[in-house]
């Protein structure tokens, strides 16, 4: 549907959406975004004046709970984004709670019937008729099946698919006209957040990729008997009906009733830890959703993990941008950390590069190695988070989520724990993937997917060339160029292949060295000698990309 269809079709929620505004008192909202003209002209004039405007974070918070279960998941989405609002709103915003009246059980006994194909009483040996949880997209039953095994039937409610793709829509329109209307906007692409934000809570509404989610973590953990994954009855699962083991235990968060049962908290801290790192770094598929209520506590210190609707992935670009992270800060190199935070922001306005490591300058100052370590990690984002938002650079989807997920889990360890520190947790993770950032292999790959890109470019180049020739043909612009202005471009492109020329060279003499060394049987006299020459011919060739190097730069007046 286009935008001016959509339009049309939605005035009446958006006439409701300004009217909410306005009585938040947050009606400068709706002038940036196009809203105003909605309102009675008494309304407009009262806010032009400056009578009604109110950027309290609770404002805002209130808001968003009236209008409905789409924009309560959009709050709780950018709770998740300390990079781009500050922690007054993402405080508020974190209290925020996915929860509605409950739906009639007819109306949910009839879905059951609709997608199992019968009665919940002919399906399941006991059905509980009143609700266990009721939430905006779906609402939770007990039940048990006919072989003795408690269950959780949760159904998806009726209508939920209609309203959030309505909700939807109009985000992605607002978001839309606030770029072309607000610098802001545009400089943290609105539009683009309000995508991601719609592939969120589209995916929340399939049951049948959750039910894929916790199978898929359930494989991650079968040989980690201290974590405890649910699993999916999918005779009994569809897109709107997901039925799952039911889970018993504490809540996280209840210290007195785990210190009654004779839970060792900090044990269980360590083991909260362990599991959120062990998703990120080894499996690369995490949790995105790690507040209390969905963690049970066992009497024996083993945690049940519920409630698989968000995920990350960590895709092999991000951890390289980790890593740089990493390496940045075990360094204490804010040139380097600056680096790193504009190469993973997904935003790209202009950044004084002067301005952004001066600041993580004075950051990196506050901190040695070591009291990075004994610092919470929840006060070293924080500062990061605020010089990214001074920066107005905005982290990737996934790294913003990763973020949410390690300071969850620290805050749920720090309150069982007062002691623990994620940093210190976090280390090995860190030095590992450091270790594997610089490894001979990674770095042999990463020079084989270059090598792949620029074969992409030498492919598209022609096309590229033809087309500004026809321009130039069909406009008759003459295009002079002196030998003069072409010599530093010429030298640049002289000096980036020379590098990548070295670089390949080097990366396969690193690989072969490797695979030699790594034998588990002792040399043989010529490979011994094909080292010696290996170093003499990669000696040979630094000396000679240097040489040409000085060569030119004598050259150059």
């Amino acid at each position: 549907m286009s935008a001016g269809r959509a339009d049309t079709t939605h005035n009446a929620r958006y006439r409701e959406i300004a009217a909410v505004l306005r009585r938040h008192s947050l009606g400068f909202l709706g002038g940036l975004i196009g809203l105003d003209r909605l309102l009675p002209f008494r309304h407009r004039a009262a806010e032009a004046s400056g009578a009604e405007t109110n950027e309290s974070p609770a404002h805002l918070r209130s808001a968003l709970e009236e209008l409905g279960p789409t924009f309560i998941k959009l709050g709780q989405v950018l709770s998740t984004r300390p990079d781009l609002l500050p922690p007054a709103y993402i405080d508020e915003l974190i209290k925020l709670q996915d929860a509605a009246p409950p739906v009639p059980v007819d109306l949910i006994r009839d879905v059951i019937r609709r997608e199992l194909g019968g009665e919940p009483e002919d399906l399941f040996a006991s059905f509980e008729n009143e609700a266990l949880a009721s939430a905006s997209i779906g609402q939770v039953h007990l039940a048990t099946l006919k072989d003795g095994t408690p269950v959780v039937v949760k159904v998806r409610r009726p209508g939920a698919v209609a309203q959030v793709q309505q909700d939807v829509e109009i985000v992605q329109n607002l978001a839309m006209r606030a770029t072309r209307t607000w610098e802001l906007a545009r400089e943290y692409d609105a539009a683009g957040l309000a995508d991601e934000f719609a592939k969120t809570i589209r995916d929340e509404l399939d049951y049948l990729q959750e039910g894929r989610n916790a199978e898929r973590f359930a494989e991650n953990f079968q040989d980690e008997p201290d974590v405890v994954i649910p699993r999916v009855f999918w005779e009994f699962t569809t897109s709107r009906v997901l039925t799952l083991e039911r889970m018993h235990g504490a809540n996280v968060s209840d210290a007195t009733v785990l210190d009654t049962r004779g839970v060792d908290r900090k044990e269980v801290a360590r083991r909260g830890a362990d599991m959120v790192l062990k998703m990120t770094f080894e499996d690369r598929f995490f949790h995105a959703d790690l507040h209390p209520g969905n963690l049970f506590i066992h009497d024996d210190g083993t945690i049940a993990l519920i409630d698989f609707g968000m995920v990350g992935v960590v895709e092999e670009e991000l951890r390289d941008h980790l890593s740089n992270l990493f390496i940045a800060l075990a360094r204490s190199d804010h040139n380097l950390l600056a680096s790193a935070l504009v190469g993973v922001s997904v935003s790209a306005p202009y950044v004084d590069r002067d301005v952004l490591s001066e600041d993580l300058r004075v950051f990196l100052s506050h901190y040695r190695l070591r009291s990075l370590r004994e610092t919470p990690f929840a006060r070293v984002a924080g500062e990061m988070f605020g010089i990214l938002r001074d920066s107005h650079l905005r982290l990737p989807r996934e790294m913003a989520l990763l973020f949410k997920a390690l300071l969850q889990i620290e805050g749920i360890a720090v309150k069982l724990d007062p002691d623990f520190r994620l940093a210190e947790a976090l280390e090995p993770y860190a030095q590992r993937l450091t270790r594997e950032r610089t490894s001979a292999l990674v770095f042999a790959r990463r020079l084989a997917r270059a090598s792949f890109d620029m074969g992409e470019l030498a492919l598209d180049v022609p096309g590229v060339l033809r087309r500004v020739i026809d321009q130039v043909d069909t406009t008759g612009i003459q295009v002079h160029l002196r030998a003069a202005e072409l010599d530093p471009i010429v030298g640049r492109v002289e000096r980036i292949g020379n590098r990548l020329v070295a670089g390949m060279i080097g990366a396969a003499f690193i690989s072969g060295i490797g695979n030699v060394v790594s034998r588990e049987r002792r040399w043989r006299s010529w490979e011994g000698a094909m080292v010696g020459t290996g170093l003499g011919v990669l000696s040979a060739t630094g000396a000679y990309l240097a040489w040409t190097a000085r060569r030119r730069g004598r050259r150059r007046p």
